[in-house]
């Protein structure tokens, strides 16, 4: 019986340098990759920072002018006569400091002046303080106030309503961090409308 020889030709064989070279491959394709990461991550980290410092600067960092205004007024005392023409009232208020900054506020002492057709008839002192960081800092006043014969008072006083206006500017500092302070000064125009007949306050309107 003839044999039967099956003929196979030579099995292929991967070099070792060609080995090395396709790990060598890998390894720098892995190390690009982690590279690319890094940078992409920096990229993020770097924009998030722009981000929270451009926030910081136009809100923690910016600076506002405190607000100062007048609160309620609770009338204690009125007399008026539109013959003389003249009246006198007392009342008790309060005084109020808003600080909107994320620090906090020093004033110095400042007056409260009210006028009646742009003529004062009386003041208020306001002694020095300190408003913390977005908070109102109130101060309790009781106000003194009379004319006599200014010009077209009697009119006024025959119509039942009187008009006052008030003014005043508080000056301090505003401190940030506990290391910067920005020097800062607040104004404070109200106009009151108070009703004759009821001794009370119709109106009060303050910016």
């Amino acid at each position: 019986m003839a044999e039967k020889y099956s003929h196979m030709g030579p099995v292929p064989v991967l070099h070792r340098k060609d080995e090395e070279s396709a790990v060598y491959l890998q390894s720098e394709e892995l190390r690009r990759q982690k590279r690319r990461m890094m940078y992409k991550y920096i990229g993020i980290f770097l924009v998030v920072h722009i981000i929270v410092i451009t926030i910081i600067a136009l809100t923690v960092m910016k600076v506002k002018f405190p607000k100062v205004r007048l609160g309620n007024i609770n009338v204690r005392s009125l007399n008026s006569d539109p013959t003389t023409p003249s009246f006198d009232m007392s009342f008790t208020t309060q005084v109020s400091v808003k600080n909107i900054n994320w620090g906090s506020c020093k004033f110095d002492a400042g007056t409260v002046t009210f006028l009646h057709q742009g003529v004062t008839i009386g003041q208020v002192s306001i002694p020095n303080g300190q408003a913390g960081m977005r908070s109102t800092k109130k101060v309790s006043v009781t106000v003194s106030l009379n004319s006599h014969g200014s010009s077209n008072l009697g009119s006024e006083l025959k119509s039942g309503m009187l008009t006052l206006s008030s003014q005043a500017k508080l000056s301090g500092k505003v401190k940030l961090f506990l290391i910067m302070k920005k020097k800062k000064s607040a104004t404070m125009n109200c106009t009151v409308t108070i009703d004759l007949s009821t001794k009370t306050v119709k109106t009060l309107k303050c910016k």
